[in-house]
C-alpha cells in the first residue's frame, strides 16, 4: 500500500531509489519507541512526585534509622559483658526537670491508641517537664517507647524523662529535626 504524492520536479532525479519530495518509506514500530518514552518519563515524574511528597509530610527521613540495626544488635548480643560495661560508664545520670532550660520536647505517639501522646504529656508535665507539643508519629506499628535526643550535651534530660515515664530506651538520633527531644511511644507504653 503506498501512498500516490502529486508530481513534482524531484520525481525526474534518477541516482537513487527517492522517490517524491524525498520521502522515505516509514519504518514500522516508530509508535511503540514514543509511547515507551512516553511510558518512561511518566514514571520517572510520578516516582519522584511521590518521593517530594513523603519528605514534606515527614513520613521519610533520609537522616537515620529510628529503629537498631540488626548488626549492631548481633554485635552487643555477642559481647553482652563488654558492652553492659562499656554503656554503664557512659551513661550520663538522669537529669531533673530543673535541668531541662530551653530544650524542647515533644511526644509523638507512635501507636494507633488514641490519646496515649496526651496521655504522656500528661505525666510528664506533672513531672516538672516542659513539653513543647504532642502529636502523632510518622507511622502507628511501634512497640517499643525511645527517646531521641539531638546532640550528646542533651542525653541526661533524655534520661531525666525516660526515667519520669518508667522506659529505659534513649537515643541519639537526628530523624526528628523538630525538637531537641523527641519521645515516640510505643506499645509498650502503659501510661
Amino acid at each position: 500500500m503506498t501512498t500516490r504524492y502529486p508530481r513534482d520536479r524531484f520525481d525526474d532525479v534518477a541516482d537513487g531509489p527517492r522517490v517524491g519530495a524525498h520521502r522515505g518509506a516509514q519504518r514500522r514500530g516508530r509508535g511503540w519507541i514514543a509511547f515507551a518514552w512516553a511510558a518512561l518519563a511518566t514514571g520517572v515524574l510520578v516516582g519522584l512526585g511521590v518521593l517530594v511528597l513523603a519528605l514534606l509530610n515527614g513520613s521519610y527521613s533520609f537522616t537515620g534509622s529510628t529503629e537498631p540495626s540488626a548488626s549492631s544488635s548481633a554485635s552487643a548480643s555477642s559481647t553482652p559483658s563488654a558492652s553492659a560495661s562499656s554503656s554503664a560508664s557512659q551513661a550520663p545520670a538522669a537529669a531533673t526537670p530543673a535541668d531541662q532550660g530551653s530544650t524542647t520536647l515533644v511526644v509523638l505517639n507512635g501507636t494507633t491508641t488514641t490519646g496515649l501522646a496526651a496521655k504522656a504529656s500528661a505525666a510528664l508535665t506533672s513531672a516538672g517537664w516542659k513539653v513543647t507539643s504532642t502529636g502523632d508519629a510518622g507511622t502507628t506499628g511501634t512497640t517499643a517507647t525511645i527517646v531521641y535526643y539531638q546532640q550528646t550535651s542533651q542525653a541526661a534530660v533524655a534520661q531525666g524523662i525516660a526515667k519520669s515515664l518508667g522506659v529505659t530506651a534513649v537515643q541519639q538520633s537526628a530523624a526528628f529535626p523538630n525538637a531537641d527531644i523527641s519521645v515516640v511511644l510505643g506499645a509498650d507504653y502503659a501510661g
